[in-house]
């Protein structure tokens, strides 16, 4: 019996060719796209080792405390420090008498035709790098500088945000910045504040005179070579792992073997050999990278996986069905229903072993072109390349297979149980689309995504504004679509070709009759345009609609009339913010300055908000906070404004919190904003921020001042120490928020992917549907219809059944982002939905020219082969 099956499957895979081909192309592409996206995501797990780079060659590095460490019952929590602290002067003067101390300082440069992201430095530390002159001198005036790389040379003048330079020397780059050195003097000007130094000295000596100067402080930390331990109270702690083993106590600590950090109660860390890596611009980079790749990668793992997933069991689906004629013979010669199945399942066996093998070894070959666009478009750092990994391609060929499957045999259930009359029947027109199974799932589906939308909007509307969530939700109303979609093809056929059926001649009425008869291909074609389109509609919708919230919400807090902000990472100084008050026609300048508060909730989770420092007075009259309780003005040095997310955020009500520099302080709730899209931050009074520098100045205009007077008046005020005056305007453009842009090429990478999978799969499924079609064609002929016009009543049906999908896509879309906006009203946040008009044109553009192409190229080819005789009909 099994021989006989499998002759009888090899038998119609040789004389229906173009079905299996379809099938095994959607198949093997469906497979790549997992195997590749698997690659991808297992190789963003680990990351190579790195070490030090600025300090390669230094003997000790010492750097001030920049974490804050919380006990919870649970464990240890940690978040970086918004204003790190220095090196106690008291550490600071004993190091001095054990040898040469170096302040390190690193602070922004701006320059015209510079690099983006060029760093400034003090001379003194370029060699620990080691940097060496290849021309020039090193700088000896406060205008002097020298530049790493090629992009200027000597006697190059450059316009700074901090004034004219002069390039005297240039080094060359080592490739991890772009950096400016600056005599020591200029650069302790330009940042007041060193947070770490180099001494040297012996390791062990300089250990010991930071642990002397210690004090009975809340914590410390011990940093490794291999990581960060945190340590933290009074009571002795073991850290295990790599042989390390650490105590802490009154400040005391045992020190690992590769280098290790210090951290007593003064918060002062001493970083030797690897550990060195933790005083560079960026130690956690690495690890950011991989957070970021792993959320893109499995982001467009997921997406593509769904769409292949998709697109696969609908092509089989349809190319089983195409055989119901076939089915109907075999019954009607004695075949059982368990014999049809079987057979079926052979094939859908052979095919899918072969298109999944296909499948991994196309893999293979992709996952390395998509890791060297991702490097290529600053994606995933320089170090990124597709490891030796084995269980994508187990996950991408088990799962092709699985799908090729279920696909063929659920779509065989239905033939196999019809008897052979009505399979004969059922084979001439799509009387009965739907089986009950299909009515089920595709109802539950739909029932579920009605009732998590109803839920989330009544319990927690702000997470239907996370990422994962606008993601993922369209993928459930998508399935629940699809699987209805013969029920809305009819309907909407008979809708899109009301208007062509009216005018002169046959053809809008055989477009019409044939879509709506043909509610299988109709929907099987419409399947792979249903799901770009929805996907394209509701992610790109959705990062616009939230993106244009946001932007109300800058334009709907700024009540002032123009906004100062400064060229370097200083800050304003006294002098300048005089100048930008005395200016005449402005009533309120109101400085204020980034930086962060953290508080433990229910805990143990630490949460980090933004906070901003504002002056209270000033503030109220140049913002419009959305408060929902208490005043602006009621803001002091022992309270705090507050937002809707926040535990406890009840006016009169005290929080326990920590400061941007990691001080511990109980503040009264002073007002609350809602919650908004989240993330609103919170506000306190400068003396709760002490060492975070001016970064804003908020002007208002008096009545009657000429606002180009003031404006003058301002730019005059921070001509000496650099800044910029942008209007109210200009501002509220430059701080529209805009999708990061890891998420939106992310999402453009998906939508690329889903889009070329898209007009494959259309192509493939057309030129199946018209290959199955030549006896309509040739009764067409027969019936007095000229070559043209069948061609283009084939390429009139393409067309509308885009149309479909693409209707049934941006149905999809629409009810996606309206429940995206009905969570932004909730949240007080009124905005417009925000449609990517184009991208949906030019994705159904590209699905219907290749829809078209794909339905006439080999219907003309039919018609030119004599495909009148396969009629039984001769000219």
């Amino acid at each position: 019996m099994l021989s006989a099956t499998l002759n009888t499957t090899l038998q119609t895979l040789r004389h229906r060719w173009p079905t299996f081909v379809g099938s095994f192309v959607a198949l093997s592409l469906g497979v790549a796209l997992i195997a590749v996206m698997g690659l991808a995501l297992a190789s963003s797990q680990d990351a190579p080792p790195r070490g030090p780079e600025r300090f390669a060659v230094a003997p000790v590095v010492v750097k001030g405390q920049d974490t804050l460490t919380v006990p919870t019952s649970l464990d240890d929590r940690t978040q970086k420090l918004a204003q790190p602290r220095p090196v106690p002067d008291g550490v600071v003067a004993k190091l001095r008498r054990l040898g040469t101390v170096v302040q390190d300082r690193s602070f922004t440069v701006r320059a015209e035709r510079g690099p983006a992201d060029l760093v400034g430095h003090p001379w003194s530390t370029a060699a620990f790098a080691p940097y060496e002159l290849d021309a020039g001198r090193a700088p000896r005036a406060a205008d002097e500088v020298v530049v790493s790389g090629d992009w200027a040379r000597p006697g190059t003048r450059l316009r700074t945000g901090d004034g004219t330079v002069r390039v005297v020397g240039t080094v060359a780059g080592l490739g991890f910045e772009s950096a400016v050195f600056y005599t020591d003097a200029r650069a302790a000007q330009l940042s007041p504040r060193s947070l770490q130094l180099v001494v040297d000295a012996d390791a062990s000596a300089v250990r010991e005179a930071v642990r002397g100067s210690g004090d009975d402080g809340d914590g410390g930390q011990v940093l490794t070579g291999k990581g960060a331990q945190v340590l933290t109270g009074k009571e002795a702690q073991v850290l295990t792992g790599k042989g390390a083993t650490a105590l802490t106590g009154k400040g005391a600590a045992v020190l690992t073997r590769k280098g290790a950090a210090v951290l007593p109660g003064n918060g002062a860390q001493v970083l030797t050999g690897d550990a060195r890596r933790y005083a560079d611009a960026d130690p956690d980079r690495d690890s950011e990278a991989l957070t970021a790749m792993n959320a893109m990668f499995g982001t467009a793992g997921g997406v593509t996986g769904f769409v292949s997933v998709f697109v696969v069991a609908s092509t089989f689906a349809f190319a089983v069905a195409q055989r119901r004629r076939e089915f109907g013979l075999l019954r009607t010669a004695g075949a059982t229903p368990g014999q049809i199945r079987r057979m079926v399942a052979t094939e859908a066996l052979v095919v899918g072993v072969l298109a999944s093998a296909a499948g991994c070894a196309l893999g293979s070959y992709g996952a390395p072109k998509l890791a060297a666009w991702a490097v290529h478009e600053s994606l995933a750092p320089r170090w990124f390349t597709i490891g030796d990994y084995t269980w994508p391609y187990h996950l991408a060929f088990w799962t092709g297979l699985f799908v090729a499957l279920c696909g063929a045999v659920a779509a065989s259930w239905r033939a196999g149980r019809t008897g052979p009359t009505e399979a004969l029947r059922e084979a001439s027109v799509d009387a009965r689309a739907m089986t009950w199974g299909r009515w089920l799932v595709g109802s539950v589906l739909l029932a579920t995504a009605a009732v998590t939308l109803v839920l989330a909007l009544v319990t927690s509307p702000g997470d239907l504004l996370q990422r994962k969530t606008y993601i993922s939700r369209p993928m459930l109303l998508i399935t629940a679509v699809a699987l209805l979609a013969p029920v809305l093809v009819r309907p909407l056929a008979r809708l899109l070709a009301w208007l062509p059926a009216r005018l002169p001649g046959a053809g809008g009425m055989l477009v019409r009759e044939n879509a709506a008869a043909g509610v299988r291909r109709t929907a099987a074609v419409a399947a792979p345009v249903l799901v770009t389109v929805a996907l394209a509609g509701s992610l790109l919708g959705a990062t616009a609609t939230l993106g244009g919230a946001k932007a109300t919400e800058i334009r709907e807090r700024t009540a002032a009339d123009f906004v100062v902000t400064p060229a370097g990472d200083a800050g304003f100084d006294a002098a300048t913010l005089k100048r930008l008050r005395a200016v005449p026609g402005g009533t309120a300048a109101a400085a204020s300055s980034s930086s962060a508060v953290y508080v433990l909730e229910d805990g143990v989770a630490l949460i980090k908000s933004d906070a901003r420092a504002v002056e209270p007075g000033p503030f109220a009259a140049t913002a419009r906070l959305p408060l929902t309780a208490g005043k602006v003005r009621d803001l002091d040095d022992d309270s705090i404004i507050v937002n809707e997310e926040w535990a406890r955020h009840t006016v009169g009500e005290r929080v326990d919190v920590w400061l941007g520099d990691g001080t511990r302080k109980s503040l009264e709730v002073a007002a609350v904003m809602t919650t908004g899209t989240g993330n609103n931050g919170v506000y306190v009074t400068p003396r709760n921020a002490p060492t975070a520098p001016v970064d804003r100045v908020d002007v208002r205009l008096a009545p009657g001042a000429d606002p180009a007077t003031v404006a003058s008046g301002l730019r005059a005020a921070v001509r000496a120490s650099g800044g910029e005056v942008l209007t109210r305007d200009a501002w509220v453009r430059a701080m529209s928020p805009e999708t990061n842009r890891t998420t939106r090429t992310g999402l453009f990478m998906v939508l690329g992917i889903a889009l070329l999978y898209t007009g494959i799969s259309v192509a493939n499924t057309m030129v199946m549907a018209t290959s199955d079609r030549v006896r309509e064609l040739a009764v067409l002929r027969l019936a007095g219809a000229t070559g043209p016009q069948v061609l283009r009543l084939v390429g009139a049906e393409a067309l509308m059944v885009v149309m479909v999908g693409g209707l049934l896509g941006a149905l999809v879309a629409a009810l996606n982002l309206v429940g995206m906006w009905s969570a932004l009203g909730l949240l007080s946040v009124w905005t417009s939905i925000e449609i990517p008009w184009a991208t949906l044109g030019a994705v159904l553009g590209a699905c219907a020219v290749l829809a078209v192409i794909s339905a006439v190229a080999p219907a003309g080819l039919a018609l030119r082969r004599g495909g009148m005789s396969v009629a039984g009909v001769r000219e």
